[in-house]
């Protein structure tokens, strides 16, 4: 058994790539981790360190934002995201859906990037709202849903609902951290690739 010898081109295949995406991190900060009441906490910060790992590990390029840490009204980005990426500079906002603030869509679309994959809390609203634009800018948004969480379960549930009626395209990122590697050919992600999923298995 063999892989077909020619690969897909990994710029116009239908599914994601470490080429043809981008990751978006909204809005990961102390107050709104510990509002969460849709998913454990602690699941919550082990789902996000794995996604904020697969970004780094498959070099995708990565815009994190945060909101209203300029104004002291907030703080910054949690630990466990910065130790991972801290060569990622953080967007701060006033604007609750970031894709009003003018240089986060900048920063977005400075990609060069069309599909999104986006992890933002709370899902009814920092991730709904920014995710609901960019489809309709004509972007392809593929919302974690085990790395987001919301206010309570049925908010986080009608806002997963809400991004699918408009065409979002939920994932999970054990889905997505396979979809990525795509071919055990590819072998210079293999360890980094066991050591995400099997840290957060505990295998």
């Amino acid at each position: 058994m063999a892989s077909f010898a020619t690969i897909r081109d990994p710029l116009t295949d239908h599914l994601l790539t470490p080429e043809n995406s981008a990751l978006v991190i909204i809005d990961f900060q102390p107050v709104q981790v510990s509002s969460i009441q849709s998913r454990p906490k602690r699941e919550l910060v082990a789902n996000i360190t794995a996604l904020a790992r697969i970004g780094k590990l498959y070099e995708l390029p990565v815009v994190l934002s945060t909101v209203n840490v300029k104004t002291g009204r907030n703080q910054p980005t949690i630990h466990q995201i910065v130790d991972v990426l801290p060569d990622v500079r953080p967007i701060d906002r006033t604007s609750i859906n970031a894709w009003e603030d003018e240089d986060f869509v900048r920063a977005v679309k400075a990609t060069g990037r069309r599909k999104l994959i986006m992890a933002a809390l709370w899902t009814e609203v920092c991730l709904v709202h920014p995710a609901l634009d960019a489809i309709n800018e004509g972007f392809e948004v593929y919302p974690v849903i085990d790395c987001v969480g919301g206010t309570s379960p049925e908010a986080h549930a009608l806002g997963v609902q809400r991004l699918v009626q408009a065409g979002g395209k939920p994932v999970g990122w054990v889905q997505l951290i396979c979809e990525l590697q795509r071919d055990w050919n590819r072998e210079k992600t293999i360890p980094g690739f066991a050591d995400i999923l099997f840290a957060i298995e505990g295998h």
